[in-house]
């Protein structure tokens, strides 16, 4: 993929991931559209990296996504990439009643829904572009059941499975499909965890980007940095050992901790 000739726009660019991506994808040349929530985030990203620009929106929200359509593809109709990375990772404890559905709904629709209606509202226009592309950032948690982060592991088990769907649907298109699959990753994803993880076990947000960076620059279709393949490896041949060893430790910790 081309991408210093590219004109991007990333999902959840203001902080994690998708803020490093915004840094080394300007270092390549892109033209960058980005997009978040937080307004004050979003200008604190654009003081920092003033060629790119910058949209509120909020992924969970399909009026957002439908305006945020109609905006970019007016003032950048060279848009050939998304980048699907907005994120939310809790954990929750699926017994703990403060969770009201509506709560519940809302890690569904950032992690999973929002991918899919971002691809919905935007592949049109990509599939008029002579060269293009779309990135869903998922999680080796999608290869496991992870206890302590439930909704999220679905989430991101529903995006892989989509995302491989999607691909050879477009196969035979100028749409090409990647999926981002990132180990843990030492962000402020997990800054408000009662249980924090070991930052020893954590892949650095730089080498995660640069590998990513790699890997659509080879048109690799499954970017799988760190420890990725080893986790879908030991997913298979010993899933309860992965399961119960990599996440439900944490819960354990996680729900005496919480525990009214």
């Amino acid at each position: 993929m081309n991408i210093a000739n590219s004109t991007i726009l990333i999902t959840g660019g203001t902080s994690g991931i998708g803020l490093e991506l915004v840094s080394q994808l300007t270092q390549q040349g892109a033209t960058l559209i980005v997009t978040g929530r937080n307004l004050e985030a979003l200008h604190a990203t654009k003081s920092r990296f003033p060629q790119v620009h910058i949209v509120q929106s909020d992924v969970s929200n399909p009026n957002d996504i439908e305006r945020l359509y109609q905006a970019v593809t007016q003032q950048f109709p060279a848009l050939n990439m998304i980048i699907n990375n907005a994120g939310l990772m809790r954990l929750i404890d699926l017994q703990d009643t403060r969770h009201d559905l509506a709560d519940i709904i809302r890690e569904i629709n950032t992690n999973l829904s929002g991918t899919i209606q971002m691809v919905h509202q935007f592949l049109p226009h990509l599939l008029t572009q002579k060269a293009a592309a779309i990135v869903n950032v998922s999680s080796a948690i999608a290869f496991m059941a992870y206890s302590s982060a439930p909704i999220y592991s679905a989430a991101k088990a529903g995006v892989h499975a989509y995302t491989k769907a999607l691909r050879l649907q477009l196969e035979d298109t100028n749409v090409n499909v990647f999926e981002l699959i990132p180990p843990g990753v030492n962000t402020n994803l997990q800054t408000t965890w009662a249980v924090q993880p070991d930052p020893g076990q954590m892949m650095d947000v730089d080498k995660l980007v640069s590998a990513a960076i790699k890997g659509l620059l080879n048109d690799t279709w499954e970017i799988k940095p760190g420890l990725v393949n080893v986790i879908k490896f030991a997913s298979r041949i010993a899933p309860a050992f992965i399961e119960r060893n990599l996440g439900h430790r944490e819960f354990k910790k996680f729900k005496q901790i919480t525990k009214p």
